[in-house]
C-alpha cells in the first residue's frame, strides 16, 4: 500500500532513472493491490479508484499540510520558547509596527506554534471539511440570507457540521499543547466568514502563504553558493543562518501580530484573525529588507508558482 499511494516527487536533483524506477514499482504495487482484491463484489476499477483517491490525498497533504510542518520544524529549531536571543526576540507591542497584538516572547512562540498546529490539523482534515461544507451549503432547512459583508454581497448561511469539526480540531489542539494564548472564537455564519465555502476557501490559502516562504528558507544555502549572493547576504545579514532568521523572525511576530482589519474583533487572536494576520503579511512583502532574497530564490508572488 506504501508504494502504491506515495508521491513520487519531482524536485532535489534526484537522477531520472532513479525517479522512472519509483513510478515502475508504484505501478507493479498497483496491479499487485488490485489482482488481490479484486472480486465479483469489489471490481479492479474500484479497488484501482481507491488507490487513485489515497494517493490524491497524499499529493495534497504534501503541498498542503507539509509546509506548516517544516515552519513548525524551523520555529523549534532556531527558536526558544522560554529566552530569546539578543536581536531575535519573538516579542510584539500594540501600536508599533502596525501590531494589535502585545505578547513577549514566551507567549508569542506559543501563540504562533498553537497557530501553526491549527493550520496543520486543518490541512490535514481538509477533505473532510469539505464533504461537510458541501452537505451545510445544501442541506434542507439550512436558509440563507444574501447581506453585504463589507466585502460585497454575500451568501451568509450557518454551517453546523463544519462548526462542530472545527470545535473539534481546536480541542484537540489544545490538549496537545496544553494551554491557549488568545481567543478561541470561530467565525463561520457572519459577516467574517459568511458561509461554509468561504472557510475552505479562506484555509486553502495557507500553503500559498507558506510555501514561497519554506521555499526561500530551504533554498537559501544552495543560493549563497553563488559567491556574489553570499557577500550581499554576508554584508547585509551577516551569515546565511543570521539571514534565515531574520526572515522567520519577521514573520512569527507580523504574520501574528493581529493585525489585517480595521478593528480588534475581526483580526486579533481569534481563530480566523490569526490567517488574517498572515495575510495583510503577505501583502507588505516588497517593503521586507530581505525581499532582494526572495527574489533571487525565484518568488514571484504568493498567488503564482512556487
Amino acid at each position: 500500500m506504501h508504494f502504491a499511494t506515495r508521491v513520487t516527487w519531482l524536485v532535489g536533483g534526484r537522477p531520472r532513472a532513479e525517479i522512472q524506477r519509483d513510478i515502475r514499482r508504484k505501478e507493479k504495487a498497483r496491479e499487485m493491490l488490485v489482482q488481490r482484491y479484486g472480486s465479483s463484489r469489489l471490481s479492479e476499477e474500484h479497488v484501482l479508484q481507491c488507490l487513485y483517491s489515497i494517493s490524491d490525498n497524499n499529493s495534497f497533504l504534501l503541498f498542503n499540510r507539509d509546509p506548516v510542518d517544516r515552519m513548525i520544524a524551523y520555529l523549534q529549531h532556531y527558536f526558544q520558547p522560554q529566552e530569546a536571543e539578543p536581536g531575535f526576540s519573538l516579542g510584539i507591542s500594540g501600536g508599533f509596527e502596525g501590531a494589535r497584538l502585545t505578547h513577549n516572547h514566551q507567549r508569542q512562540y506559543n501563540y504562533v506554534l498553537q497557530s501553526l498546529t491549527l493550520w496543520r490539523e486543518i490541512s490535514h482534515d481538509m477533505f473532510k471539511l469539505w464533504c461537510l461544507a458541501e452537505a451545510d451549503l445544501l442541506a434542507e432547512g439550512n436558509s440563507y440570507r444574501l447581506q453585504n459583508t463589507g466585502q460585497g454581497l454575500n451568501r451568509v448561511q450557518q454551517a453546523p457540521q463544519v462548526s462542530r469539526a472545527m470545535h473539534g480540531i481546536l480541542n484537540k489542539c489544545q490538549r496537545q499543547i496544553g494551554s491557549w494564548v488568545g481567543s478561541s472564537v470561530i467565525h463561520l455564519g457572519d459577516h467574517n466568514v459568511p458561509n461554509a465555502l468561504m472557510f475552505i476557501d479562506k484555509y486553502t490559502q495557507v500553503p500559498r502563504i507558506l510555501n514561497p516562504v519554506v521555499l526561500v528558507m530551504d533554498g537559501l544555502p544552495d543560493l549563497c553558493k553563488d559567491k556574489q549572493v553570499k557577500a550581499y547576504v554576508d554584508s547585509t545579514f551577516g551569515s546565511v543562518e543570521k539571514c534565515r532568521k531574520s526572515i522567520l523572525q519577521d514573520f512569527f511576530k507580523h504574520a501574528f501580530d493581529g493585525s489585517g482589519a480595521d478593528n480588534f474583533f475581526d483580526a486579533g487572536s481569534c481563530i480566523d484573525g490569526r490567517l488574517t494576520s498572515a495575510w495583510s503579511w503577505s501583502s507588505k512583502i516588497e517593503k521586507k529588507p530581505y525581499y532582494h532574497i526572495f527574489k533571487m530564490a525565484g518568488f514571484v508572488g504568493f498567488d503564482g508558482r512556487f
